[in-house]
């Protein structure tokens, strides 16, 4: 199924949040299956399977990760092969990620054990610094993530211009290799957010 086209959006790697919401709640009005309450069992299923269509066509072209790998199987025909390999700049910030999450664990847990106020006030100034440390952290993600969105809707140029989906020259026009590498980083990426937040969220009671 082609999502781009079930929601009317170009199909390119970037898209305008705004523009997709508002497709996504045009049509759902529409289609919405209480809409059709006075409707047979059959058009009302046939609604509902429809509506839960839409669903999964925004949740997966609102997230980037999940619209890029969408997009390379629309354009190869079949899902990207599966890749571990992360670019080194991408891999450095995973580890530090990691050894900073990890470093903040002993400390979390001997906080836990605080059994009176006067305890848990000693542990608040260190409470602070690793904050810190995981906010700017956090920031380096976001930037990198930024950096790499700027460079998908960029890359709207080459989609715009390429030979239409049924040219066999067009697979050969688009960059699918630097697109799967960014879908690829943009996972790692959102894993490194994921385990900062976790421990900002822990750190914040």
């Amino acid at each position: 199924m082609d999502h781009f086209a079930l929601l009317g959006q170009p199909r390119q790697p970037w898209l305008e949040a705004a523009a997709l919401k508002a497709a996504f709640l045009e049509r759902s009005a529409r289609l919405h299956p209480d809409r059709l309450q006075a409707a047979g069992e059959q058009e009302r299923e046939a609604a509902t399977g429809r509506f839960a269509e839409l669903n999964a066509a925004y949740h997966c072209l609102r997230e980037p990760k999940e619209r890029l790998l969408h997009l390379l199987e629309l354009e190869l025909g079949a899902p990207p092969a599966s890749v571990q390999s992360v670019p080194p700049e991408t891999l450095d910030l995973c580890m530090e990620t990691g050894r900073i999450c990890r470093q903040a664990g002993p400390f979390l847990a001997a906080r836990a054990k605080a059994a009176s106020p006067l305890l848990a006030a000693q542990w608040l100034e260190q409470g602070v610094e690793w904050t810190g440390r995981l906010q700017a952290l956090r920031e380096q993600v976001q930037l990198r993530r930024e950096k790499l969105l700027a460079e998908l809707q960029a890359m709207n140029a080459a989609w715009q211009s390429a030979p239409p989906p049924a040219s066999l020259a067009r697979v050969a026009a688009l960059p699918l290799g630097r697109l799967e590498e960014i879908g690829r980083t943009l996972g790692y990426l959102a894993r490194c957010e994921g385990q900062i937040q976790e421990r900002l969220a822990l750190l914040s009671f």
